[in-house]
Formats: C-alpha cells, sequence, structure tokens
C-alpha cells in the first residue's frame, strides 16, 4: 500500500469513528469507565455541613480559621488495545474483513479516550508481541495507532493471548483500561487471565464473521489454515467433519466466555456483520 492511499484509509477512518466518540461514545465512555480514585485539589475555608475529617489542621492553626482539603476525582487514566494480527484476522465472507472491524473499533475507543485526555498505547500480537507502542495522549498519535492497524504485517500467524497478557503485566504498572480484540481461537490463558483483571479493568471484544460458526456442506473443499499457512482438502459432506469443527469452535468460544468471566473481566461479541456502534454502546450502558 502506498503513502497516499495509506493516509486516504487513515482519514476515512478518522472521519467516521471521530464523529461516533464525538457524538455517541464520548459521554458513555467518560460516565462508564472511572478515575483511580480521589486527588487533592485545594484547600479553602471551612463551610457549614463540610466533612470534619478533611480539615487541614496545619493551615487551620496558621490561620486561626478552619479550613479543609477538597479533593475531586482522578479523571486521566491510561487506555490500552491488544489486537491479535494472526492470520485468522483476514477472515471475512461479508462486507468487511475482521481486521477492517477491528480497526474501527480500536479507533472508535481511542478517540473516545482522547476526549477525556486518557492516554492510548498499543500491543499488536499474534504467538509474539509483534509492535508496542507505549501509551502517549493526542489526535497524532491516535493516527498512527490507526496506520499500524491497516499496514501493520506480522512475522507470525499464529495466536498466544497468554504471552501478550504476560507482556502486558510487565509493561503497565499501573492500572489501565484494557480492551482486548481477538476471534479466541485459542484456549490456555485463563490463569494469566484472571491475574491481569486483578490489576486492570479488562474487556474482551470477540469479532467474528458468521461463516466460522460451521462448515456448510459443500463436498470435498480445499482449505486453508490462515494460522498454519497449511492447504488441506476437507469433506465438508461429512457430518461427523461438520459436528467436530463445531464443537472445537464452541468450545472455544465458551471458554473465551467463562475465562473473562471468571476473571471479572467484560465481553462484547461483534459479528462483522452486525453493527459494532450498538454493541459497544449498549455494553457500555450496561457499565455505566
Amino acid at each position: 500500500m502506498d503513502t497516499k492511499e495509506l493516509l486516504k484509509k487513515v482519514r476515512k477512518i478518522e472521519i467516521k469513528t471521530r464523529r461516533l466518540s464525538d457524538h455517541i461514545f464520548g459521554g458513555e465512555y467518560h460516565s462508564t469507565f472511572k478515575g483511580r480514585g480521589m486527588t487533592f485539589s485545594e484547600v479553602r475555608q471551612y463551610q457549614y455541613g463540610d466533612d470534619v475529617r478533611n480539615i487541614d489542621w496545619n493551615v487551620t492553626a496558621r490561620t486561626n480559621e478552619p479550613h479543609i482539603k477538597v479533593f475531586e476525582e482522578e479523571r486521566e487514566l491510561t487506555m490500552m488495545l491488544m489486537v491479535d494480527v494472526s492470520g485468522s484476522k483476514l477472515f471475512g465472507t461479508s462486507q468487511q474483513f475482521k481486521n477492517e472491524v477491528v480497526t474501527e473499533i480500536a479507533a472508535t475507543l481511542a478517540f473516545s479516550a482522547t476526549q477525556n485526555n486518557d492516554k492510548i498505547g498499543l500491543i499488536l500480537f499474534s504467538d509474539k508481541v509483534e509492535l508496542y507502542i507505549p501509551p502517549k495522549k493526542g489526535r497524532s498519535h491516535v493516527l498512527r495507532i490507526i496506520r499500524e492497524l491497516i499496514e501493520f504485517e506480522p512475522e507470525s500467524r499464529e495466536t498466544n493471548l497468554t504471552e501478550a497478557l504476560k507482556f502486558l503485566s510487565n509493561v503497565m504498572k499501573k492500572k489501565a483500561i484494557v480492551f482486548v480484540m481477538s476471534d479466541f481461537i485459542v484456549d490456555d490463558y485463563e490463569h494469566t487471565m484472571k491475574i491481569v483483571s486483578g490489576r486492570h479493568d479488562v474487556t474482551g471484544i470477540r469479532v467474528y464473521d458468521k461463516h466460522e460458526e460451521t462448515i456448510p456442506n459443500l463436498g470435498m473443499v480445499q482449505m486453508l489454515d490462515e494460522e498454519t499457512g497449511e492447504l488441506m482438502l476437507v469433506n465438508t459432506s461429512s457430518k461427523k467433519v461438520r459436528l467436530n469443527y463445531g464443537k472445537f469452535y464452541n468450545e472455544r468460544v465458551n471458554y473465551y466466555k467463562e475465562s473473562f468471566t471468571k476473571s471479572g473481566a467484560g465481553t462484547i461479541d461483534c459479528r462483522v456483520d452486525e453493527s459494532y456502534v450498538k454493541k459497544l454502546l449498549g455494553y457500555f450502558k450496561r457499565r455505566g
């Protein structure tokens, strides 16, 4: 992709997602994700009805007038976007590929965080961390994140969520709002998820295509495993093959939902042919 085409794509996504964050998600994000607590703001004279526990005795002694400490909510937060860039991101049979939907969701969340003057960081992962962009503020930083989501080419096509979560724990020592975007066709990450969710506010966003859920009866079909690159002949007319695939797929989806829920993390399911706007808004409203 040449630079002109890339900038055109970035601009198109910015226009669409900024409009969403400005008019729909900004306020919902602000009310859903609270600050880290109360931080000192100022000292003022005591007024009737003030909490005596907040009296600043040093200032009171110095001025011979009762003064209290005023606190306000510490709103500034850090958002980390964790995005699965393994081979399966390119799957899509109607309207959009999964990676295109993920890019729009990530951009909408990032611009919503920018409205709150929060920092935004990015982790792109496959079976290893492919790219880490430390959290920063501002529009130009969000545009860089969008550019990477559009054009980044991973070295590996496989997925290892555990490694990505461990990396997050190492680089993020303070509490962050974390969105993990993947199709979650992996397992073996529940233990690490519990550790990460104990420190951070985590939400999993499962982006999938309806045609991934079942295999249609099409006879002998050559299929490509996007994560391994292996070509194989699959007899889709076999009921056993279709049932085994369905079982495998459902086990992974159930593992994702149970692992996140048991860890205290949130979950959102976004099908590529459905409105992610409604899914995100519904989630924010339930949490707010």
